[in-house]
């Protein structure tokens, strides 16, 4: 009989985390495929190592997923580490396991760059948007496009094939500057750009949405690109602490191997739960627009 219950106690327990997740991934495009981009901030060489790191990171918590992550463009640093570069993560739950990375994260550690071996603060930020069904319609206008052609001059076999064909397209009306290098073929290095562009546009629009939602009720809005939302401290000490949701891990190493199921959780139970509180005022807002009416 022991053997028996704990035979069905784990098949409940699973049963009960499958429901947890599809609570926890009820966004919007938490299903879709996700293209990630890592940009080196301030901080000189510890920057651009620390981009490196971060890209590391995440495509091996990608890879621990089960997710599949793909190199589409980086532009590395003459110094070492990396400029920028931007990953697409394919699999179930992309979106929704990396949604929350998003942001500016700060390291602290002691530089190896350094000789005198000092404390140095580097940041750099993610961004992070979905892949969108080919049924959601994004107008772009070909006068709006600036479409320039370029050798990649990327590490080769240790990131990206050396190619001749890379693109890079930039959206003249908002500065929107994406680049893609995967393929040798340049129409489809193009075609890559042009999705990655028409995802950036879908969510700088649902932010607009968002923003003017959040104006409205005269609420502030949340902490978005330029905010730091992840502090990795080497030393003195070590700690990774997500200064969102109050998460925190004293297993640096681990964390930048890819072990970030925890602060993925506490994202996501968190982001939840706003969305449950806003989901049970909008009746409420509904009576009161009808009211003044």
């Amino acid at each position: 009989m022991v053997g028996e219950l704990k035979q069905t106690l784990d098949e409940l327990g699973t049963k009960i985390n499958n429901l947890r997740k599809t609570l926890l991934f009820s966004g919007e495009h938490d299903k879709s495929n996700v293209y990630m981009s890592i940009h080196a901030g301030a901080g000189g060489k510890d920057s651009c190592d620390w981009a490196e790191m971060l890209l590391r990171m995440e495509m091996r918590y990608a890879e621990r997923k089960g997710l599949k992550a793909e190199i589409v463009y980086i532009l590395p640093s003459e110094e070492g580490g990396i400029k920028s570069a931007t990953v697409h993560i394919k699999g179930r739950w992309a979106f929704g396991y990396l949604r929350g990375e998003a942001g500016v994260h700060r390291l602290v550690r002691l530089s190896p760059f350094d000789a005198a071996h000092r404390r140095h603060t580097s940041f750099a930020s993610i961004d992070v948007v979905p892949e969108l069904d080919t049924d959601i319609k994004i107008e772009i206008k070909k006068e709006d496009l600036k479409i320039e052609t370029f050798r990649s001059s990327g590490p080769g076999g240790q990131h990206v094939n050396v190619t001749d064909s890379a693109v890079r397209i930039t959206h003249i009306p908002t500065g929107i500057v994406v680049s893609c290098q995967q393929e040798r073929s340049q129409h489809t290095n193009r075609r890559v750009a042009m999705d990655i562009l028409r995802a950036k546009l879908y969510q700088l629009e649902e932010q607009k949405k968002r923003e003017e939602r959040e104006k409205l009720q005269g609420k502030k809005g949340e902490a978005a690109w330029g905010n730091q939302i992840r502090s990795y401290i080497l030393h003195p000490y070590t700690l990774v602490k997500d200064h969102r949701t109050e998460f925190e891990t004293t297993n640096a190493k681990a964390v930048l191997d890819g072990e970030l199921d925890g602060f993925v959780e506490a994202f996501l139970s968190q982001d939840y739960k706003k969305r449950l509180t806003a989901q049970m005022q909008k009746p409420e807002e509904q009576r009161e627009n009808k009211t003044e009416k």
